[in-house]
């Protein structure tokens, strides 16, 4: 008996370090994959402020709340579930998804580029009179939430191709690790940013002569801060769209954007000197939102003209 008592414990020691060995390599591989996917987070934390710009300030925390919420819901429920079963059972299926993804923020930026320029409108906006504001909410949140899980996407794809994972289960954890650190970053970030006027006005009440430089400045610069990230937002939705794809269809065997996108990138990487680095990606960057802008303007023009569809935004 004490012999069978102490090669249990014995096994329940080895099954303890196991745990916690893998354990150690989720969160180091989480943390790896989580570095990777910087460029669209950074996108996401651009696109969504414009979706609470010109709205009552009373509503920008409750509207983030409830896209928050919407986002979560994408990268838990949705995604992470799809993503363990694609990589478990069709592979090959993950890119083309991602493609009709990047097509989709293609088609969302395109119509934004083309409403400034003068085009016809599809749904209400903040210029528009709101009769229902409820609904004007609703829709806006929807539509943070529909860019969001194309963003999410990405990001979740991108993360499960860098992660040395041989278990479905450690991916999955590894993977909502990712999700719920990357949605608690991008929205905590932009509470902040479209607050940042509410401090303001708070600083500029102190008696302090410092304090209130600083709360008149960021009182003043908020407004412009957030038209910035509107149009941010629209770049940003061209050069991830455009960005993916230029690498799906480069996986997937048409290598002509992906040639033509890297080869630019390397030339002036080449002859720049010191700023090459930069340079070089600014130019990645760039062919990607010019094809993801003549792509989405194709997508507009199919559905809005030939098909007829009349979306809301």
């Amino acid at each position: 008996m004490p012999s069978g008592l102490v090669a249990l414990l014995d096994d329940v020691s080895i099954i303890a370090r196991t745990a916690a060995a893998s354990i150690d390599d989720i969160a180091a591989a989480a943390g790896r994959a989580g570095s990777k996917t910087a460029g669209v987070v950074i996108d996401d934390a651009a696109v969504t402020p414009s979706y609470v710009t010109g709205l009552s300030p009373a509503r920008e925390l409750p509207i983030i709340w409830k896209i928050t919420k919407g986002s979560l819901f994408n990268k838990l429920i949705i995604l992470l579930p799809g993503a363990i079963l694609l990589s478990e059972f069709l592979p090959s299926l993950i890119i083309w998804i991602l493609m009709l993804g990047g097509a989709f923020l293609c088609y969302e930026g395109a119509e934004k580029v083309m409403e400034k320029l003068g085009g016809a409108k599809h749904g209400k906006t903040v210029d528009d009179e709101i009769t229902d504001p409820v609904a004007f909410e609703n829709q806006r949140v929807a539509g943070a939430i529909r860019t969001d899980l194309i963003l999410s996407a990405e990001i979740m794809a991108i993360t499960l191709n860098e992660l040395d994972l041989d278990v479905w289960w450690e991916r999955a954890i590894a993977l909502g690790i990712v999700a719920i650190a990357v949605t608690v970053a991008v929205y905590g970030a932009v509470a902040l940013i479209v607050k940042m006027d509410d401090v303001g006005l708070h600083l500029t009440k102190k008696d302090s002569t410092a304090a209130q430089k600083i709360g008149h400045l960021l009182v003043n610069s908020v407004p412009k801060l957030l038209i910035a990230l509107s149009f941010i937002g629209t770049i940003a939705m061209l050069w991830v769209g455009g960005g993916i794809i230029i690498h799906g269809t480069h996986e997937v065997g048409f290598h002509l954007f992906y040639e033509i996108a890297h080869g630019a990138e390397a030339a002036v990487s080449g002859g720049a000197g010191s700023m090459g680095g930069i340079l070089g990606w600014f130019t990645y960057a760039g062919i990607s939102a010019v094809l993801g802008l003549a792509l989405g303007a194709v997508i507009a023009f199919v559905l809005h003209k030939v098909i007829g569809y009349e979306g809301a935004h």
